[in-house]
């Protein structure tokens, strides 16, 4: 379980990395749809920083960090996490990791300072319950009015992709759009959009849908010459790769029905003439090892 979810973080996060898609993400999500954002101006940033733990220190890793550059200086920093799962303490997570960075601009350990914003992908089905800010986080303290105007106002941004409403995936420009239609949409979806990322969309969807062998994809492509400089759109993409599931997906059915015509034949024989295992497969013309094999496919 811990290797599909490390496969699956690694996915998301090298989908999400591609300047265009990072770029994308940011002005649909933060700037309702504005081109404010630049690919060209997107350097990747540290996604791992450095704090003192209770006896050494420790290290904290974020999945993705951008710096967006203006005149060779960085204007801000963004950081996007990408989550599967509802985190009630992502908060304090996020407090850690700014809060190193700013202490790094505090130090001079970077040329400029330069603001910090953190967003959340959530890629769960089931809906974002938990705190998005400190008032919620600390709601069982019972704090007053007054002490509460004297701590840090703290917010999680967090976008819900299997649940972003229509209007705001429209907005999308790069190979986004099609994994949050995708997810919106089903397995019905089907679109003339143009991709661009041909390996890295079906890696993510494969993810996302719950697949977690996704080692087959550059091996595919290459078998049936498909390039990623080459134009394709949705539907091309999906219909040449749902075929290759439904061709082995004959070749499975013949598989198990054959398996199951050998284990009946063999128990028939087994009942009816009251004989061992291996006298019934003698009788057939078979193993025990082959009826054990067959056996684990029905």
């Amino acid at each position: 379980m811990e290797k599909t979810e490390e496969t699956k973080d690694i996915i998301e996060k090298d989908f999400v990395a591609f300047p265009d898609i990072t770029a994308d993400v940011l002005n649909v999500l933060l700037y309702q749809g504005k081109n404010i954002i630049k690919k060209e101006n997107l350097l990747p940033g540290p996604t791992e920083i450095i704090y003192q733990g209770n006896r050494k220190l420790r290290t904290q890793y974020e999945d993705l960090c951008k710096y967006d550059m203006s005149d060779g200086k960085i204007r801000l920093m963004y950081l996007i996490a990408n989550q599967s799962k509802t985190d009630g303490k992502m908060l304090l997570r996020k407090a850690g990791y700014t809060g190193g960075i700013y202490r790094e601009q505090y130090e001079g350990q970077v040329p400029n300072s330069f603001p910090v914003i953190e967003l959340v992908l959530y890629w769960g089905v089931n809906k974002w319950r938990s705190s998005r800010d400190f008032r919620k986080l600390f709601r069982k303290w019972n704090l007053s009015e007054d002490e509460w105007n004297y701590i840090d106002e703290l917010k999680l941004h967090v976008y819900e992709m299997r649940h972003l409403p229509e209007r705001t995936r429209k907005l999308f420009q790069s190979d986004m759009r099609i994994v949050v239609d995708f997810l919106a949409e089903g397995e019905k979806y089907r679109s003339d959009r143009k991709i661009v990322h041909k390996a890295a969309l079906i890696k993510m969807i494969k993810v996302l849908s719950g697949e977690t062998d996704i080692n087959d994809v550059e091996k595919w492509m290459e078998e049936h010459k498909i390039r990623e400089e080459d134009e394709i759109t949705v539907c091309e993409l999906f219909d040449q790769y749902e075929r290759k599931g439904r061709a082995e997906g004959v070749q499975i059915g013949v598989e198990c029905g054959e398996a199951r015509r050998l284990v009946a034949d063999i128990e028939n024989v087994m009942k009816f003439f009251q004989v061992t295992l291996e006298k019934a497969c003698e009788g057939l013309g078979t193993t025990v090892n082959k009826y054990e094999e067959a056996k684990k496919l029905v």
